[in-house]
């Protein structure tokens, strides 16, 4: 008589133990990196937004002759057409309403002259969760020349970005 011996299909224990412990290691080092990437992402559209309201600040000042606008909700779309110089349309709601990729936009108009026309501004893009949205924070102004600084708030003498 044969011996009947039986097999059955499937996987041991150990097996399945081993295959989650290298699913585990390989996630170990995939998210970091998969953080850190996120946190470049949201410091470059943080910069690229503050490029995009100074090159607006320009059309703003040629549009509605009143210098810079007052505020960056200013910058934003109108409820209703056509544009004004309270709502320009020269930038989208997202960026207008101050937080946008991780980034808190703090704009400050600065009227220098006194004549109800501001002739400076500075705009400061600080990370919502700083080292989770991102590590660099961003200050720009009227000179076109975004700065960033690392630990807090970037300022006028704070590092240029490299061009």
């Amino acid at each position: 008589m044969r011996s009947s011996v039986r097999r059955r299909a499937g996987f041991s224990l150990i097996e399945v133990i081993v295959v989650i412990a290298v699913i585990m290691i390989i996630a170990a080092i995939a998210i970091p990196r998969l953080l850190k990437a996120k946190m470049v992402a949201n410091e470059s559209a943080a910069a690229a937004s503050l490029r995009a309201i100074t090159t607006v600040q320009i059309a703003y000042d040629a549009t509605y002759a009143q210098g810079f606008a007052p505020t960056l909700a200013s910058l934003g779309p109108p409820p209703a057409p056509p544009p004004t110089a309270t709502n320009a349309d020269l930038v989208d709601s997202v960026l207008a309403s101050g937080i946008r990729n991780g980034y808190s936009f703090v704009y400050v108009a600065i009227d220098n002259g006194g004549a109800g026309k501001p002739d400076a501004y500075t705009v400061n893009a600080n990370p919502v969760s700083p080292g989770q949205t991102g590590e660099r924070y961003f200050y720009v102004d009227q000179t076109n020349v975004i700065r960033y600084k690392f630990g807090g708030p970037a300022d006028a003498n704070s590092s240029p970005i490299p061009q």
